[in-house]
């Protein structure tokens, strides 16, 4: 596949009839949005930051939802991916346009069975590249596991538990567990292969995952946001502490270590004048999920300015950077 971004801004003039066509079909759909349907005692958060990383009030939320819709169907386990997740909700009155925001992609209920090995590699498969802010993360209801970041994907699950007749029961990985989630998920979206190809007797022609949400609040209200209830627990052991000062002072620079300040005036000027890229480097290794837009957002702060990258790598295809290249980062300026 190829392609070449074109930049929409305002000097882009719109069309007055399918302007017009938008604004006359979007009419019911702004009512819908403006429908009240519960309330909440606090702010649900729902932060890419958050759940993408660890247990959020939203991914217990909307997990805690779909597994109430089909619990009665067997179904045991919600995993619900945090990049499904696209906005927080605030104290007080919820809409179904909140709801809408939070999930905008008309994703269905899916529901399947899975053996209790398979559900730990999904688990692994989810805390993967938490440190990419990967989308795949995790929430869970129904389950609780513990994560080490610090050891290699694949290998940072531990502690899988499953919720059995009111009780925590270490996940069997040669047993059959009832699982639900969404229907990108079950084809294999965001890595969860597993669902697509271990899955059994599928069904992923649910409800709409909105709708689901939406109902559980109005059964629920006023709702009462659940965070830090233990479901996910992040066990990456803890740097460690700052030494103390007395310590600090014992290790500062010996005097040789010092002659960096008796280099002449001109030279530290020299030095200062040389430009930023330069002095950090203007090699970058490419790591899995880079792009230049990405890139772009990272070293220039603005995403929009990816052709630079590419125009500095013209060797490189943009939809096709390999994991492992090194590419040239020009200056801002």
């Amino acid at each position: 596949a190829t392609g070449a971004p074109m930049l929409l801004d305002a000097s882009v003039k719109p069309d007055e009839a399918v302007t017009a066509r938008i604004k006359e079909l979007a009419a019911p759909i702004e009512e819908l949005k403006a429908r009240p349907v519960s309330q909440s005692t606090g702010a649900i958060e729902g932060s890419r930051e958050v759940c993408r990383a660890m247990e959020c009030a939203m991914g217990n939320l909307i997990a805690d939802a779909m597994l109430d819709r089909v619990r009665s169907q067997g179904i045991q386990i919600a995993i619900q991916n945090g990049g499904g997740l696209r906005a927080s909700i605030d104290a007080g009155e919820i809409t179904m346009g909140e709801v809408l925001t939070v999930l905008p992609f008309q994703n269905t209920l899916s529901t399947f069975q899975l053996k209790g090995a398979d559900v730990v590699a999904a688990l692994e498969n989810g805390v993967s590249q938490i440190e990419e802010g990967a989308g795949r993360f995790p929430q869970v209801s129904g389950l609780k596991f513990s994560f080490d970041k610090s050891k290699e994907p694949g290998s940072r699950v531990s502690g899988v538990m499953v919720m059995e007749d009111g009780a925590w029961k270490p996940i069997d990985p040669a047993k059959t567990y009832g699982v639900v989630s969404n229907n990108f998920m079950r084809a294999g979206g965001d890595g969860y292969k597993v669902f697509a190809d271990n899955g059994m007797n599928a069904y992923d022609y649910g409800p709409g995952l909105e709708q689901v949400v939406a109902d559980y609040l109005v059964a629920n209200a006023p709702y009462q946001p659940l965070e830090n209830t233990g479901r996910i627990t992040d066990a990456t052991p803890a740097m460690a502490e700052e030494k103390p000062a007395e310590e600090m002072k014992a290790e500062e620079p010996k005097a040789e270590m010092k002659a960096e300040e008796a280099k002449p005036a001109e030279e530290m000027k020299a030095a200062e004048a040389k430009p930023a890229m330069e002095m950090k480097g203007e090699e970058y290794v490419l790591k899995r999920g880079d792009n230049f837009w990405d890139l772009a957002r990272k070293f220039y702060g603005d995403a929009r300015m990816w052709n630079k990258l590419a125009e500095a790598n013209p060797s490189m295809k943009p939809t096709s950077l390999k994991i492992g290249d090194k590419i040239v980062v020009p200056p801002a300026n």
